[in-house]
């Protein structure tokens, strides 16, 4: 089970390993209340966690992967391109106002 009595040293620590490993959300989500007020009033955890932010950007600056978002785009530009050929190719329909409905109703009525 976690330490629910961590200091502001001890949760430093644990957001430096979750920026590290790319778990901030996982780190957030395991604040007690008290922490998450404790943090917020901590002008020394702010300032510490930019430090933090530039080392580890520093640190692992060589290991970071930017996503190729190549293959994405490729996709989109393709379902649009088919979208476009759907609607130009689909046939046109002669808009009647109702006028096959009208009349059924009338063929009605005087059966009635």
């Amino acid at each position: 089970m976690a330490d629910t009595n961590r200091t502001i040293q001890e949760l430093l620590s644990d957001y430096a390993g979750a920026l590290r490993d790319g778990c901030v959300p996982v780190f957030l989500k395991s604040l007690t209340r008290h922490e998450g007020r404790m943090i917020a009033a901590s002008g020394d955890f702010w300032d510490a966690t930019e430090v933090v932010r530039i080392l580890n950007g520093v640190g692992f600056a060589d290991k970071a992967v930017t996503a190729d978002v190549g293959l994405f785009m490729s996709r989109v530009d393709a379902n649009i391109a088919s979208r476009l050929k759907k609607t130009r190719s689909a046939p046109k329909r002669k808009r009647t106002n109702g006028t096959k409905s009208m009349a059924k109703m009338r063929r009605f009525e005087e059966t009635i």
